[in-house]
């Protein structure tokens, strides 16, 4: 196993194990370069194929050069939230397992886990601990069901309509209905929580981050456009059902939900 420090080098935001055959492949995305050195290391024992960056801008570029098998995300990263990338990264229907490296605040986890992350682990961290919770992500992931694929699983269907999160479309029947990346974003968040009441905090944070300064006026605006395209009557609907003084809720079956108004 040989180390590679001069990829360390200013501009080259990528470095690497160099392991003599095909192992488990991780990517770790973190802005502290001495935590990328010491856990791409460790892991590396571990007989793991680490690639790591110091920043999200690559990230696509990276996902789609070396595919990783498990991301490790930081959320809080200079100048970026991770959060931020994750949701860019759910809403483009990619499904690599993430664990979101968190604050220490609870809703941070909850917030991560909501917006697509697998796991989330508390900074600082016990390598340890996020090597056992990578293994626990990676062995999920192989119990899925024999011949199933994660573009399959991608395609939800509620009522009439049938939402491809790999291929970001929505249709009904033979008919492709067209959806803006905010509405598909908004969409994709509620048919991933079904039968849950999202509060309107809830929803902007999913969207943009926690730290995002939309209001609850605007989660309103886009309920009610995405409402125009999947409701017969938008001012009676059925998928996307309002709880009074908390939320949305989306229900796949389009029945009225005696708690919503």
């Amino acid at each position: 196993m040989t180390w590679l420090p001069t990829l360390l080098q200013p501009g080259l935001p990528a470095y690497a194990f160099d392991f003599p055959t095909m192992t488990t492949q991780i990517l770790v995305v973190d802005d502290d370069v001495e935590l990328l050195g010491s856990l791409a290391d460790f892991l590396g024992r571990e007989g793991m194929a680490v690639s790591v960056l110091h920043e999200v801008k690559s990230l696509g570029e990276q996902i789609e050069r070396n595919p990783p098998d498990l991301i490790v995300l930081d959320q809080i990263m200079q100048g970026v939230n991770g959060l931020a990338a994750l949701s860019t990264l759910r809403a483009a229907g990619n499904t690599v397992p993430v664990i979101l490296a968190s604050g220490p605040d609870d809703m941070d986890r909850i917030v991560g886990l909501e917006m697509g992350a697998d796991d989330c682990i508390g900074k600082p961290f016990n390598p340890r601990e996020l090597l056992a919770r990578m293994r626990a992500v990676l062995r999920r992931q192989t119990r899925s069901a024999p011949g199933a694929t994660r573009e399959a699983c991608a395609v939800v269907g509620f009522g009439p309509f049938t939402l491809d999160l790999r291929l970001r479309t929505l249709h009904t029947g033979s008919s492709q209905l067209t959806l803006s990346a905010g509405e598909f974003a908004l969409l994709r968040i509620f048919v991933t929580n079904p039968m849950r009441t999202l509060t309107r905090e809830c929803l902007l944070a999913l969207l943009h981050g926690p730290e995002d300064d939309h209001t609850g006026r605007g989660i309103d605006v886009q309920v009610w456009r995405l409402r125009r395209i999947l409701e017969a009557d938008p001012s009676a609907p059925r998928f996307i059902q309002t709880v009074r003084s908390h939320g949305y809720v989306f229900v796949p079956d389009g029945a009225q939900r005696s708690s919503t108004h």
